[in-house]
C-alpha cells in the first residue's frame, strides 16, 4: 500500500478537509501514449487492495492480475481507499492536524461525489490525465457514476456494477437500521470512543443486517433451510439455527477489521448518493456522460435492483448515448459482483481486449 498527501480538499458540505491523505494499490505500469490506466473503486468495507499481492487476496484478485480480464500486463490499475475509510485514507479515526486527536464524529460529512474528487487529486498527483477505464459495484459503482458525470472527459469507458444513479428509500431504511444499531451501543460514545474499540456489538449487529441485503432468500434457503447447528433451544437467547450462527459470525468478523465511526460516515455517503443533485436531476446529469457506459446488473440483488440499472440505460438511449445493459443471473444477491467472477469476466472481456500486450 502507497499512500498520497494531497493537502486541502474542499467538500459538498462546504467545509474544507485539511492534510488529506489517501492510501491506494497500483497494478501494472503506466504507459500515457496507450492510455491503459484504469481505476478500481471499492464497496462499502472493501479497501485499496484490489488485485491483491503476497499472502493478501485481493477482493476483486480473479478479475485483475497479470492474464486475467483486467490484465496488468495491458493495463496499470489504481484503486484507492476512499476518503473517509479506514484502510489509510482520511477518515474520523484519522488525527485532526488542528487537535491532534481522532476526529471522531467532528470528522465532516462527505460524500460520493467528495470521494471522487479525492481520487482525481489523487491521479493528478500520480500523472494520470485520462482513464481508458472506471469501474466498481456497490458503492464502487455509485463512484463510477460520479466519475462519467463529473469528469465526462476523463474517461472511455465506464462500468457500474451491482449499482445505483441515486439510492433509493429501501437501501436508506436499510442502512438507518444498521445506523441505529451502532448508535444505540453504549460504546459509541458519540463517536468520541478511541482508543477503545468502541460498539463493538452495534457494528456486528449493522453488518447482520447487510449481510441479509448482500445474499438472497434462495441462497439462504438453499445454504441453511431450517438446519440446526445444535439441539432445539432449550433457552431464549440460544443460538440454534445455522443461518443465525453465520450472521453472527459475519458480524464478529466485521468488527475485527473496520471502524464503527467510518461505517456510519459511508452509509451516509451511500444515502445522499445522487448524480442528479445540484445538476438539473438524473436525466440532466446522465446527457454530461460522454464516455462509452456498460452497466451490470444482477438478479435477486435487494439493494439495487437491476430493473434500476435497466432504466438508467434506456434513458441514456433515449439520448442518444452509447451504452449497454447486462444482467448476470446469480443466486447470491447483491454480493454476485464479489462472487459471479467467471460470468462478470465474459462480459469484461471484450472491452478490456484492447490494449497491447507490452
Amino acid at each position: 500500500m502507497k499512500k498520497a498527501f494531497l493537502g486541502d480538499l474542499p467538500l459538498d458540505s462546504g467545509e474544507v478537509l485539511t492534510d488529506v491523505a489517501i492510501a491506494y494499490h497500483t497494478y501494472g505500469t503506466y504507459d500515457r501514449s496507450k492510455g491503459n490506466a484504469v481505476l478500481v473503486c471499492h464497496a462499502l468495507t472493501g479497501d485499496s487492495n484490489a488485485a491483491g499481492g503476497g499472502d493478501q487476496p485481493g477482493w476483486w484478485g480473479e478479475l485483475i492480475g497479470p492474464g486475467k480480464v483486467i490484465d496488468t500486463n495491458r493495463y496499470y490499475v489504481i484503486c484507492s481507499n476512499v476518503l473517509g475509510g479506514c484502510y489509510g485514507s482520511t477518515g474520523p479515526a484519522s488525527l485532526n492536524p488542528r487537535t491532534g486527536k481522532p476526529y471522531a464524529t467532528s470528522f465532516p460529512l462527505v460524500t460520493i461525489r467528495d470521494m471522487v474528487r479525492a481520487q482525481r487529486k489523487l491521479l493528478d498527483s500520480l500523472g494520470v490525465e485520462r482513464l481508458y477505464a472506471v469501474i466498481g459495484g456497490s458503492m464502487g459503482g455509485m463512484q463510477v457514476y460520479e466519475w462519467a458525470v463529473e469528469y465526462p472527459e476523463m474517461s472511455e469507458l465506464v462500468i457500474p456494477i451491482a449499482t445505483c444513479t441515486q439510492t433509493t428509500a429501501m437501501a436508506i431504511a436499510y442502512n438507518d437500521v444498521a445506523r441505529q444499531a451502532i448508535c444505540s451501543d453504549a460504546e459509541w460514545q458519540n463517536g468520541h470512543y478511541y482508543p477503545a474499540a468502541g460498539p463493538s456489538r452495534g457494528l456486528a449487529i449493522a453488518r447482520m443486517l447487510g449481510m441479509i441485503t448482500y445474499r438472497s432468500t434462495e441462497l439462504f434457503e438453499q445454504r441453511f433451510g431450517r438446519h440446526l447447528c445444535q439441539q432445539e433451544p432449550n433457552h431464549l437467547y440460544q443460538t440454534c439455527y445455522q443461518v443465525e450462527s453465520y450472521l453472527r459470525y459475519q458480524g464478529e468478523k466485521l468488527v475485527s477489521r473496520f471502524d464503527a465511526n467510518s461505517y456510519l460516515y459511508l452509509l451516509k455517503a451511500i444515502d445522499t448518493h445522487d448524480i442528479g443533485r445540484g445538476r438539473g436531476g438524473v436525466e440532466q446529469a446522465l446527457a454530461k456522460i460522454r464516455a462509452r457506459l456498460v452497466a451490470i446488473g444482477i438478479t435477486n440483488d435487494l439493494l439495487y435492483p437491476p430493473d434500476g440499472q435497466k432504466a438508467t440505460v434506456d434513458m441514456l438511449a433515449r439520448q442518444g448515448h452509447d451504452s449497454s445493459f447486462y444482467l448476470v443471473e446469480s443466486i447470491y444477491g447483491h454480493d454476485g459482483f464479489l462472487i459471479e467472477f467467471e460470468k462478470i469476466g465474459e462480459i469484461l472481456r471484450p472491452f478490456f481486449a484492447k490494449i497491447a500486450v507490452r
